[in-house]
Protein backbone atom coordinates (compact mmCIF):
# COMPACT_ATOMS: atom_id res chain seq x y z
CA UNK A 1 0.00 0.00 0.00
CA UNK A 2 1.70 3.36 -0.89
CA UNK A 3 2.36 5.69 2.21
CA UNK A 4 -0.46 8.44 2.40
CA UNK A 5 -0.99 11.88 4.55
CA UNK A 6 -4.24 13.04 5.25
CA UNK A 7 -4.69 11.55 1.53
CA UNK A 8 -2.04 12.08 -0.56
CA UNK A 9 0.40 9.49 -1.51
CA UNK A 10 3.64 10.71 -0.75
CA UNK A 11 5.62 9.38 -3.46
CA UNK A 12 3.28 10.93 -6.13
CA UNK A 13 3.64 14.54 -3.94
CA UNK A 14 7.62 13.93 -4.11
CA UNK A 15 7.31 13.65 -7.85
CA UNK A 16 5.03 16.39 -8.12
CA UNK A 17 7.19 18.56 -6.67
CA UNK A 18 10.29 17.65 -8.27
CA UNK A 19 8.45 18.19 -11.38
CA UNK A 20 8.65 21.81 -10.61
CA UNK A 21 11.79 22.15 -8.72
CA UNK A 22 14.35 20.70 -10.87
CA UNK A 23 13.89 23.00 -13.91
CA UNK A 24 14.31 26.03 -11.70
CA UNK A 25 16.99 24.38 -10.06
CA UNK A 26 18.68 23.97 -13.51
CA UNK A 27 17.90 27.90 -14.44
CA UNK A 28 19.61 29.27 -11.06
CA UNK A 29 22.41 27.27 -11.77
CA UNK A 30 23.26 28.23 -15.29
CA UNK A 31 22.02 32.35 -14.05
CA UNK A 32 24.91 32.08 -10.90
CA UNK A 33 27.62 30.10 -12.60
CA UNK A 34 29.83 31.72 -14.90
CA UNK A 35 30.23 29.82 -18.34
CA UNK A 36 32.23 31.38 -20.64
CA UNK A 37 31.34 29.84 -24.55
CA UNK A 38 34.54 28.58 -26.03
CA UNK A 39 33.75 29.19 -30.03
CA UNK A 40 33.00 33.19 -29.30
CA UNK A 41 33.40 36.56 -26.79
CA UNK A 42 30.75 38.45 -27.67
CA UNK A 43 29.03 38.78 -24.60
CA UNK A 44 24.73 38.90 -25.84
CA UNK A 45 25.44 35.53 -27.56
CA UNK A 46 26.84 34.50 -24.63
CA UNK A 47 23.93 35.64 -22.38
CA UNK A 48 21.43 34.13 -24.99
CA UNK A 49 23.09 30.73 -24.84
CA UNK A 50 24.35 30.28 -21.61
CA UNK A 51 21.54 32.08 -19.38
CA UNK A 52 18.32 31.26 -21.79
CA UNK A 53 18.77 28.34 -24.12
CA UNK A 54 20.98 26.17 -23.07
CA UNK A 55 19.23 26.49 -19.47
CA UNK A 56 15.51 26.25 -21.45
CA UNK A 57 16.34 22.39 -23.32
CA UNK A 58 17.94 20.73 -20.23
CA UNK A 59 14.71 21.90 -18.47
CA UNK A 60 12.34 21.18 -20.70
CA UNK A 61 14.22 17.65 -21.21
CA UNK A 62 13.47 17.21 -17.78
CA UNK A 63 10.50 17.91 -17.21
CA UNK A 64 9.64 16.00 -20.03
CA UNK A 65 11.52 13.37 -18.73
CA UNK A 66 9.92 13.22 -14.74
CA UNK A 67 6.19 13.59 -16.93
CA UNK A 68 6.91 10.65 -18.74
CA UNK A 69 8.16 8.90 -16.35
CA UNK A 70 6.15 10.28 -13.61
CA UNK A 71 4.05 6.83 -12.73
CA UNK A 72 7.62 4.12 -12.62
CA UNK A 73 9.44 7.13 -10.81
CA UNK A 74 6.44 7.05 -8.01
CA UNK A 75 6.04 3.46 -7.82
CA UNK A 76 10.14 3.44 -7.53
CA UNK A 77 10.10 5.24 -4.55
CA UNK A 78 7.23 3.12 -2.98
CA UNK A 79 9.23 -0.19 -4.19
CA UNK A 80 12.53 1.12 -2.33
CA UNK A 81 11.33 -0.44 0.67
CA UNK A 82 11.39 -4.40 -0.94
CA UNK A 83 14.97 -3.79 -2.98
CA UNK A 84 16.64 -2.39 -0.32
CA UNK A 85 15.49 -4.48 2.42
CA UNK A 86 13.05 -3.44 5.73
CA UNK A 87 14.94 -0.49 6.49
CA UNK A 88 12.93 1.61 8.82
CA UNK A 89 11.87 5.30 7.18
CA UNK A 90 13.89 6.92 9.73
CA UNK A 91 16.91 5.20 8.53
CA UNK A 92 16.29 5.81 4.82
CA UNK A 93 15.51 10.07 5.18
CA UNK A 94 19.41 9.53 6.60
CA UNK A 95 20.34 7.65 3.70
CA UNK A 96 18.33 9.79 1.09
CA UNK A 97 19.21 13.71 2.56
CA UNK A 98 23.11 11.94 1.51
CA UNK A 99 21.92 11.01 -1.86
CA UNK A 100 20.20 14.31 -2.25
CA UNK A 101 23.51 16.19 -1.90
CA UNK A 102 25.64 13.25 -3.85
CA UNK A 103 22.92 13.67 -6.81
CA UNK A 104 22.75 16.85 -7.18
CA UNK A 105 26.16 17.74 -6.77
CA UNK A 106 27.85 15.09 -9.11
CA UNK A 107 25.00 12.79 -11.02
CA UNK A 108 22.67 15.47 -12.40
CA UNK A 109 25.26 18.00 -14.06
CA UNK A 110 26.41 14.70 -15.91
CA UNK A 111 23.80 13.27 -16.52
CA UNK A 112 21.74 16.26 -17.65
CA UNK A 113 23.01 16.29 -21.70
CA UNK A 114 22.47 12.83 -21.62
CA UNK A 115 18.95 12.77 -20.68
CA UNK A 116 18.00 15.91 -22.70
CA UNK A 117 19.44 14.19 -25.80
CA UNK A 118 17.39 11.17 -25.43
CA UNK A 119 14.02 12.88 -24.61
CA UNK A 120 14.02 15.48 -27.40
CA UNK A 121 14.35 12.60 -29.50
CA UNK A 122 12.13 10.72 -27.74
CA UNK A 123 9.73 14.16 -27.97
CA UNK A 124 9.78 13.37 -32.09
CA UNK A 125 8.92 9.91 -31.69
CA UNK A 126 5.81 10.92 -29.81
CA UNK A 127 4.86 13.02 -31.88
CA UNK A 128 5.39 11.32 -35.31
CA UNK A 129 4.02 7.71 -33.98
CA UNK A 130 1.14 8.55 -32.10
CA UNK A 131 -1.52 7.26 -34.55
CA UNK A 132 0.39 4.07 -34.42
CA UNK A 133 -2.06 1.62 -32.50
CA UNK A 134 0.25 -1.71 -32.72
CA UNK A 135 3.87 -2.42 -32.94
CA UNK A 136 5.01 -5.78 -34.62
CA UNK A 137 8.34 -7.36 -33.96
CA UNK A 138 9.31 -6.76 -37.87
CA UNK A 139 7.54 -3.40 -37.95
CA UNK A 140 10.40 -0.22 -38.25
CA UNK A 141 10.25 3.11 -38.06
CA UNK A 142 9.49 5.49 -41.02
CA UNK A 143 12.58 6.81 -42.21
CA UNK A 144 10.90 10.52 -41.34
CA UNK A 145 10.47 9.38 -38.04
CA UNK A 146 14.55 8.74 -37.55
CA UNK A 147 15.70 11.80 -39.34
CA UNK A 148 12.95 14.05 -37.05
CA UNK A 149 14.40 12.06 -34.19
CA UNK A 150 18.38 13.50 -35.21
CA UNK A 151 17.55 16.37 -36.47
CA UNK A 152 15.50 17.42 -32.77
CA UNK A 153 19.06 15.96 -31.00
CA UNK A 154 20.81 18.51 -32.77
CA UNK A 155 20.05 21.45 -30.47
CA UNK A 156 20.59 19.35 -27.27
CA UNK A 157 24.34 18.47 -28.71
CA UNK A 158 24.84 21.74 -29.43
CA UNK A 159 23.93 23.40 -26.03
CA UNK A 160 26.11 20.24 -24.91
CA UNK A 161 28.82 21.22 -27.24
CA UNK A 162 28.69 25.04 -26.11
CA UNK A 163 29.38 24.53 -22.43
CA UNK A 164 31.16 21.32 -23.04
CA UNK A 165 34.64 22.83 -21.51
CA UNK A 166 33.47 23.74 -18.65
CA UNK A 167 30.70 21.45 -17.92
CA UNK A 168 32.15 19.12 -16.46
CA UNK A 169 34.06 21.40 -14.35
CA UNK A 170 30.78 22.10 -13.06
CA UNK A 171 30.60 19.16 -10.00
CA UNK A 172 34.08 20.47 -9.24
CA UNK A 173 32.45 23.88 -8.63
CA UNK A 174 29.31 22.52 -6.68
CA UNK A 175 31.88 20.86 -4.80
CA UNK A 176 33.60 23.44 -3.84
CA UNK A 177 31.80 26.48 -3.09
CA UNK A 178 28.88 23.76 -2.06
CA UNK A 179 29.90 20.37 -0.53
CA UNK A 180 33.51 21.36 0.95
CA UNK A 181 31.67 24.48 3.31
CA UNK A 182 28.86 22.40 4.12
CA UNK A 183 30.71 18.75 4.62
CA UNK A 184 31.42 19.75 8.10
CA UNK A 185 28.02 20.81 9.08
CA UNK A 186 26.52 17.82 6.64
CA UNK A 187 28.65 14.74 8.39
CA UNK A 188 27.94 16.10 12.27
CA UNK A 189 24.22 16.04 11.37
CA UNK A 190 24.17 12.67 9.66
CA UNK A 191 26.55 11.44 12.69
CA UNK A 192 23.74 12.60 15.48
CA UNK A 193 20.87 11.44 13.51
CA UNK A 194 22.30 7.84 13.16
CA UNK A 195 23.43 8.02 16.21
CA UNK A 196 20.52 8.66 18.02
CA UNK A 197 18.68 6.14 15.69
CA UNK A 198 21.13 3.83 16.86
CA UNK A 199 20.18 4.52 20.44
CA UNK A 200 16.03 4.25 19.52
CA UNK A 201 16.73 1.28 17.99
CA UNK A 202 18.05 -0.29 21.36
CA UNK A 203 14.51 0.95 22.93
CA UNK A 204 12.77 -0.34 20.44
CA UNK A 205 14.17 -3.58 20.78
CA UNK A 206 13.33 -3.74 24.51
CA UNK A 207 9.68 -2.17 24.30
CA UNK A 208 8.95 -4.70 21.39
CA UNK A 209 10.38 -7.38 23.23
CA UNK A 210 12.89 -8.71 20.68
CA UNK A 211 10.98 -7.32 17.70
CA UNK A 212 13.42 -4.89 16.64
CA UNK A 213 12.40 -1.98 14.07
CA UNK A 214 11.94 -3.72 10.79
CA UNK A 215 9.52 -5.69 12.77
CA UNK A 216 7.33 -2.57 13.75
CA UNK A 217 4.32 -3.91 11.70
CA UNK A 218 3.80 -6.96 13.37
CA UNK A 219 4.39 -5.43 16.91
CA UNK A 220 1.73 -5.07 19.32
CA UNK A 221 -0.58 -2.78 18.58
CA UNK A 222 -0.82 -1.85 22.95
CA UNK A 223 2.68 -0.58 22.06
CA UNK A 224 2.07 2.13 19.66
CA UNK A 225 2.48 5.15 22.49
CA UNK A 226 5.69 3.22 23.67
CA UNK A 227 6.87 3.39 20.20
CA UNK A 228 6.11 7.04 19.95
CA UNK A 229 7.94 8.33 23.18
CA UNK A 230 11.00 6.55 21.89
CA UNK A 231 10.99 8.69 18.39
CA UNK A 232 10.16 11.54 20.67
CA UNK A 233 13.47 10.41 22.42
CA UNK A 234 15.40 10.01 19.12
CA UNK A 235 14.34 13.97 18.32
CA UNK A 236 15.93 14.69 22.09
CA UNK A 237 19.05 12.50 21.45
CA UNK A 238 19.59 13.94 18.06
CA UNK A 239 19.26 17.50 19.10
CA UNK A 240 21.26 17.15 22.34
CA UNK A 241 24.07 15.55 20.09
CA UNK A 242 24.37 18.07 18.05
CA UNK A 243 24.90 20.50 21.00
CA UNK A 244 27.28 18.11 22.35
CA UNK A 245 29.44 18.50 18.78
CA UNK A 246 29.05 21.82 18.36
CA UNK A 247 30.09 22.79 21.98
CA UNK A 248 33.15 20.85 21.58
CA UNK A 249 32.73 18.38 24.28
CA UNK A 250 34.43 15.63 23.66
CA UNK A 251 32.11 13.13 25.43
CA UNK A 252 30.83 13.26 21.51
CA UNK A 253 33.23 11.04 20.82
CA UNK A 254 31.76 8.15 23.13
CA UNK A 255 28.50 8.64 22.55
CA UNK A 256 29.24 8.29 18.39
CA UNK A 257 30.84 4.89 19.35
CA UNK A 258 28.48 3.44 21.65
CA UNK A 259 26.33 4.16 18.75
CA UNK A 260 28.55 2.06 16.26
CA UNK A 261 28.47 -0.89 18.53
CA UNK A 262 24.65 -0.56 18.88
CA UNK A 263 24.20 -0.83 15.13
CA UNK A 264 26.42 -3.51 15.38
CA UNK A 265 24.40 -5.35 17.92
CA UNK A 266 21.04 -4.65 16.99
CA UNK A 267 21.24 -5.91 13.39
CA UNK A 268 22.76 -9.43 14.94
CA UNK A 269 19.54 -9.21 17.22
CA UNK A 270 17.35 -7.93 14.31
CA UNK A 271 18.94 -11.46 12.11
CA UNK A 272 18.67 -13.93 15.04
CA UNK A 273 14.69 -13.04 16.15
CA UNK A 274 13.31 -13.08 12.78
CA UNK A 275 14.27 -16.48 12.00
CA UNK A 276 13.21 -17.53 15.36
CA UNK A 277 10.10 -15.81 14.97
CA UNK A 278 9.30 -16.05 11.02
CA UNK A 279 10.36 -19.44 9.08
CA UNK A 280 10.24 -17.46 5.84
CA UNK A 281 11.78 -14.85 6.84
CA UNK A 282 14.58 -13.13 4.82
CA UNK A 283 17.16 -11.53 6.71
CA UNK A 284 17.35 -7.89 5.91
CA UNK A 285 19.87 -6.17 7.34
CA UNK A 286 21.31 -3.99 4.67
CA UNK A 287 20.21 -0.54 6.13
CA UNK A 288 21.74 -0.99 9.83
CA UNK A 289 25.34 -2.44 7.69
CA UNK A 290 25.28 1.10 5.70
CA UNK A 291 24.54 2.97 8.99
CA UNK A 292 27.59 0.55 10.52
CA UNK A 293 29.94 1.72 7.79
CA UNK A 294 29.11 5.09 7.96
CA UNK A 295 29.77 5.24 11.77
CA UNK A 296 33.13 2.82 11.52
CA UNK A 297 34.78 4.98 9.40
CA UNK A 298 35.14 7.62 11.68
CA UNK A 299 37.04 5.16 13.55
CA UNK A 300 39.17 5.34 10.78
CA UNK A 301 40.03 9.13 10.88
CA UNK A 302 43.92 8.87 12.54
CA UNK A 303 44.42 12.91 11.64
CA UNK A 304 42.94 16.11 10.76
CA UNK A 305 44.77 15.68 6.86
CA UNK A 306 43.01 12.97 6.25
CA UNK A 307 39.36 13.45 8.28
CA UNK A 308 37.55 15.59 5.51
CA UNK A 309 38.47 13.37 3.17
CA UNK A 310 37.26 10.04 5.17
CA UNK A 311 33.91 12.42 5.85
CA UNK A 312 33.47 13.02 2.40
CA UNK A 313 33.67 9.42 1.43
CA UNK A 314 31.57 7.70 3.91
CA UNK A 315 28.73 9.89 3.38
CA UNK A 316 29.38 9.31 -0.23
CA UNK A 317 29.73 5.67 0.01
CA UNK A 318 26.33 5.73 1.47
CA UNK A 319 24.70 7.74 -1.04
CA UNK A 320 26.30 5.87 -4.12
CA UNK A 321 24.72 2.61 -3.01
CA UNK A 322 21.38 4.32 -2.40
CA UNK A 323 21.30 6.10 -6.06
CA UNK A 324 22.60 3.25 -7.64
CA UNK A 325 19.60 0.56 -5.59
CA UNK A 326 17.28 3.49 -6.79
CA UNK A 327 18.32 3.32 -10.28
CA UNK A 328 18.39 -0.59 -10.06
CA UNK A 329 14.77 -0.69 -8.91
CA UNK A 330 13.59 2.09 -11.21
CA UNK A 331 14.74 -0.45 -14.39
CA UNK A 332 13.81 -3.63 -13.36
CA UNK A 333 10.84 -2.71 -11.77
CA UNK A 334 7.02 -3.93 -13.18
CA UNK A 335 5.18 -0.36 -13.63
CA UNK A 336 1.32 -0.80 -12.76
CA UNK A 337 -0.90 -0.63 -15.87
CA UNK A 338 -4.40 1.35 -15.34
Amino acid sequence: MPKEFKGIILSRLIIFIAIFAVPIIIFLIFIFTEFDLWFTTDLRASVVIVKIIVPLVYAISWLYFMILFANRFSETIEAMGTTVGIIPLRLKIFYGINAIFVLFIFVFPLITPVVSILSFASMVWQLTTYRKESWDEDTKAPFITKFLMVVASILPIFCTIAVIPEYFDLSFFLWNSIWIPLLDHIFIFSYCLCTSLAIGSLFILIVNRGVSEYEELFADPSKTDSMMNVKILEVFLFGFFLFLDYGGFEVIELFYNVGFFLVLFVSIVNYISGKSKMKQFNSHVFGYLLAAVFMGSNLLILNVQLSEFLQAASLSVLAVVFIVVFIYTFITHEETEF
